[in-house]
C-alpha cells in the first residue's frame, strides 16, 4: 500500500517549451505558492520556438532569440529547474521519477502530479549513403546554434519537406541570401494546409526569392561529394547542396509515456481535462493527443495551459478548442489558415482580390469548415473565423 505523502511534493513539469511556461504562468495566477519543478533535457531558457525558422535572414543568434534566461524564469515563476537532465523512467505508482543529471548520477524525484510537456522530434528519413550523420534538423536552440555555424561561409542549402517549417525556411535562408531547393514527395507545397490554387501562388513568390522544388519526389540517397553532399532523387535526378535540412514533419514524443505504460496514439492519448490514462498525470503541446487531435501549433497549446491551469489549481474545467487559424511566416506570400477537419466533405471556393488569394471551404449544406488566406486576404481573419466551427466544443 502507498503510504507516501505527496502533498508537500512539487508538480513536476517535464519540459521547458511553450507548453510548460505557459502552464506555468497561468497555474501561478492560481496559486502562488505550491512547488514546482521543471525537469528539461535543454538549458531552460525560455524562447521562442516558432522563430526558429524565421530567425537567420534577421541575423539573430541563439542570444538574441532567448527572451528570459533559466536563471530569471525560477526567479519570476517561483519554481526549480533540473537543466539539461533526463528523465528514464517514471514509476506512477510510487508518484516518483528516476532522473539522470548532467554528471550522469540517477535519483530520484517525487511528484505530487506529473506533466508531460514533451514537446515533438522532427521526423528523420531513413536514407541510404554515407552522409545521412550530417543531415540537420532545426527543432531546439542548440539545434540552431549548429545549424547557423554550418551554414557559415557556403552558398546552398538542400531542404527535404515542402509542408510548413520547409517553406518558413525556404524563404528566411533565400532573404538570407542562399541558393535555396526542396524536395517534397507531394505534387504541392503545403499539401496539407493550402488549396491547390494558394499552393501554385506560395510556390511562385518564393520562386522569385530563387527557390528551386523537385516536388512529386523524394531523396533516396545522401553522400559526401568533395566539400558539399550529392543527393539522389527517386526520380533519377541528382542534386548538389553544401548543407541538408530536413524538414518532413513532427512526431510527437512518446517514448518515455510508452515505458510507463501510459496510453499513447499518434500523441499521448489524454482527455478533456488533459489527464492521461494514469491518474494524476497529465499531459499538454505537441506531444499531446486529444479526442484524435494532435495540433502542433501556439493557439491549442495556450488554450490547453489555461484549462490544465485551472484544473491543477483545483477547479472543474473542459478543455475546448475554438477555431484556431494557424499563420504562416512566408513573408513572400503572408499566408493564415484554418484548414478544415480531416475527411470534410465540401470543396474549395477560391477567389482573387487586389494584392491577395480568399479560399473558402464550404461544406455539403454550404456552411464555411475551413479557410485559407493569402497575402491582403489575410485581414478577413478575425471576421471569418467567428463563423467556423469549434474543433472541440463545450
Amino acid at each position: 500500500m502507498n503510504t507516501i505523502d505527496h502533498q508537500n511534493k512539487p508538480i513536476v513539469m517535464i519540459g521547458s517549451g511553450l507548453a510548460a511556461y505557459t502552464l506555468i504562468r497561468e497555474y501561478r495566477k492560481l496559486n502562488t505558492e505550491q512547488a514546482i519543478t521543471v525537469v528539461t533535457q535543454e538549458s531552460g531558457d525560455f524562447y521562442s520556438k516558432p522563430m526558429l525558422s524565421t530567425a537567420f535572414a534577421s541575423k539573430k543568434d541563439v542570444q538574441q532569440l532567448i527572451s528570459t534566461s533559466a536563471a530569471k524564469m525560477m526567479e519570476q515563476l517561483n519554481i526549480q529547474i533540473h537543466s539539461y537532465s533526463n528523465v528514464s523512467a517514471i514509476d506512477p505508482s510510487n508518484h516518483s521519477l528516476l532522473l539522470q543529471s548532467p554528471d550522469n548520477k540517477e535519483h530520484v524525484l517525487q511528484y505530487s502530479k506529473l506533466v508531460l510537456a514533451l514537446g515533438a522530434d522532427q521526423i528523420r528519413l531513413d536514407i541510404a549513403g554515407d552522409a545521412t550523420d550530417q543531415m540537420l534538423t532545426v527543432n531546439d536552440l542548440q539545434d540552431y546554434a549548429d545549424f547557423r555555424e554550418r551554414i557559415t561561409n557556403i552558398k546552398s542549402v538542400l531542404i527535404l519537406g515542402a509542408g510548413l517549417i520547409g517553406c518558413e525556411f525556404a524563404n528566411d535562408l533565400s532573404l538570407g541570401g542562399y541558393h535555396v531547393e526542396v524536395v517534397d514527395l507531394a505534387d504541392q507545397v503545403l499539401g496539407r494546409l493550402l488549396p491547390k490554387e494558394i499552393a501554385i501562388e506560395l510556390q511562385s513568390k518564393l520562386s522569385d526569392l530563387g527557390v528551386v522544388w523537385h516536388l512529386g519526389t523524394s531523396a533516396k540517397t545522401f553522400s559526401r561529394a568533395g566539400d558539399g553532399f550529392e543527393i539522389g532523387l527517386a526520380n533519377g535526378d541528382v542534386l548538389h547542396a553544401d548543407c541538408v535540412l530536413s524538414a518532413i514533419g513532427l512526431r510527437p514524443c512518446t517514448n518515455l509515456a510508452k515505458l510507463a505504460n501510459i496510453k499513447t496514439n499518434r500523441g499521448i492519448v489524454v482527455n478533456r481535462q488533459l489527464e492521461t490514462s494514469i491518474q494524476g498525470i497529465y499531459s499538454l503541446g505537441d506531444c499531446a493527443e486529444v479526442e484524435g487531435h494532435v495540433l502542433p501549433y501556439v493557439m491549442p497549446i495556450m488554450q490547453a495551459a489555461r484549462t490544465l491551469a485551472s484544473i491543477l489549481a483545483g477547479h472543474d474545467s473542459v478543455l475546448t478548442y475554438p477555431a484556431m487559424p494557424v499563420m504562416i511566416k512566408t513573408p513572400a506570400l503572408p499566408l493564415v489558415v484554418s484548414p478544415p477537419a480531416s475527411g470534410s466533405e465540401g470543396s474549395w471556393t477560391i477567389k482573387s482580390v487586389e494584392n491577395g488569394i480568399e479560399g473558402l471551404f464550404y461544406g455539403p449544406q454550404s456552411q464555411l469548415l475551413g479557410f485559407a488566406l493569402a497575402g491582403s486576404a489575410t485581414a478577413q481573419r478575425a471576421s471569418l473565423t467567428k463563423l467556423l466551427p469549434n474543433i472541440l466544443g463545450e
